[in-house]
């Protein structure tokens, strides 16, 4: 980022060799334009966003989550600025704003990871700092005043906002909105949100050929009285009369949120006569600070009862054919899914995505580094107990549902050996129904920026699994000698 003259960059980095044996530390440095040596400005003691120079050229602006002691599992994010001065320290703006800032929300249509992103913007004045929020299932536009911090917000609605930019003048805005029904398109406004227009109607052709419907949003009581978040996805043409099969699709991170964004997976199952359920149980982000980290050493746990309460709460709405349950989810929702078939039968089929059942085995194998305490109190060797309790394939003998995994071969977040191949391999020995089905050259991101006839043959297997044992459809592809 260029200074208000041009004569200077700043940039920051961190140049620890091996982060992973430390907290996170960010140092921000300025290099002159002509060349010449860099100069260590601060150290900030956290990860830090994209800078945005104020219009005076006096302060930063970034996002960042505080680093605590002893390490949590999930730290909001929020609005800092600091002076461009030698050993200046940030202050959080948004310290009382249990919210997450610049947050967003998991869908299947967004840009893939390391695709870009956006920075705060400045009010021409440098007293206010336009920012996205996220809040439960939602995430919009703000103002925060950049002395106190207080919120104005700029837009509103059932929306997800996922890009935003400013005119040079800074009195307009452009950003992207994304919602159940609707894939991305462009939008301008004001400043302050007035004189909204939508600018594309990119795919309008295509849904008008579709029967695409709105989530309903439900909150509901779980085991212990949290209140909770869940959408539920409806076939069209929905007849509360009648009795549907249902699927609970749990969303991975397991720090992330479903809500207001499109998700083709979703229309897709609900357009092939499913309910789908999808819950934010405890552990997701845009709920608060308390509710994020709840799940720390508990991972698997009360989450688990999150998402069965969802269920509970849907049946109990009386269209829901109880022996029509299917559950699926993919990276966390994988190890979710896995959890939950060794603590229930109530599901007529499983598919496990990307998942993770051996979590010592992961731990050493993963490009993910866990040296923190923050998912478990140690290494595998450490807190052995935590490990195998934790672990779905330590209860293997208890699963009786029929299962399916989907593996990337050259997915490294969660490697094929520490999540469905253990499983599958267990669960042949012990003659439980079970299908691999393993992508070559897709990693982690298969459901979402994957190679498009893979996205598509993904999707065609997920739900063919279900057809065939929640709706007794034939499947040749998924049948197997008989075993004696």
């Amino acid at each position: 980022m260029w200074n208000k003259e041009g004569s200077q960059i700043y940039y920051a980095t961190n140049r620890n060799p091996e982060p992973y044996y430390t907290l996170p530390q960010t140092e921000i440095y300025s290099v002159p334009m002509a060349g010449g040596p860099s100069t260590l400005l601060a150290k900030v003691d956290m990860g830090v966003g994209a800078l945005s120079l104020s219009p005076d050229g006096k302060r930063f602006a970034f996002n960042g989550s505080v680093v605590h002691e002893p390490v949590k599992s999930y730290t909001q994010p929020d609005l800092w600025v600091m002076d461009i001065a030698t050993n200046a320290k940030p202050k959080n703006l948004t310290a009382g704003f249990d919210f997450d800032i610049g947050g967003g929300l998991t869908g299947d249509q967004a840009a893939p990871r390391a695709g870009g992103g956006t920075a705060p913007i400045w009010t021409p004045d440098g007293r206010g700092i336009i920012e996205r929020y996220a809040k439960e299932g939602r995430a919009n536009l703000g103002l925060f005043d950049a002395a106190s911090g207080n919120l104005t917000e700029i837009t509103k609605g059932d929306q997800g906002i996922m890009n935003f930019k400013a005119t040079a003048d800074g009195s307009k805005l452009i950003y992207t909105v994304s919602t159940p029904t609707r894939i991305t398109d462009l939008y301008t406004s004001d400043r302050n949100g007035a004189n909204a227009k939508q600018l594309t109607r990119i795919n309008d052709a295509l849904f008008a050929k579709l029967n695409l419907t709105e989530p309903e949003e439900i909150w509901y009581s779980s085991f212990d009285g949290k209140r909770t978040h869940t959408f539920v996805q409806k076939p069209p043409d929905f007849d509360p009369k009648k009795k549907y099969p249902l699927i609970l699709n749990i969303h991975g991170g397991p720090h992330a949120a479903y809500g207001y964004v499109f998700d083709h997976e979703f229309q897709w199952m609900a357009a092939k006569g499913y309910v789908v359920v999808y819950p934010n149980p405890r552990g997701s982000t845009t709920y608060g600070q308390e509710f994020g980290n709840i799940i720390q050493h508990n991972y698997p746990g009360d989450d688990h009862h999150d998402l069965m309460a969802a269920v509970d709460e849907v049946i109990k709405r009386g269209y829901i054919d109880e022996k029509k349950l299917g559950i699926t989810g993919g990276s966390g929702g994988g190890v979710l899914t896995n959890w939950a078939v060794t603590k229930t039968n109530r599901f007529a089929a499983a598919v496990s995505q990307r998942d993770i059942s051996d979590w010592a085995n992961w731990w050493y194998s993963a490009d993910f580094t866990q040296f923190q305490p923050s998912w478990f109190k140690g290494a595998p060797f450490e807190d052995v107990e935590g490990f195998k309790n934790r672990s779905a394939i330590t209860y293997v003998t208890k699963i009786q549902t029929p299962m399916m995994f989907i593996l990337g071969e050259a997915d490294y977040r969660t490697p094929p050996g520490a999540g469905g191949e253990e499983l599958f391999r267990a669960l042949k020995y012990r003659k439980i129904p079970t299908v691999m089905v393993r992508f070559p050259n897709e990693g982690h991101e298969l459901s979402r920026s994957g190679q498009p006839w893979h996205r598509i043959e993904r999707l065609q297997h997920i739900v063919g699994w279900f057809d065939k044992w929640l709706m007794g459809e034939s499947k040749p592809e998924y049948e197997v000698a008989s075993v004696p």
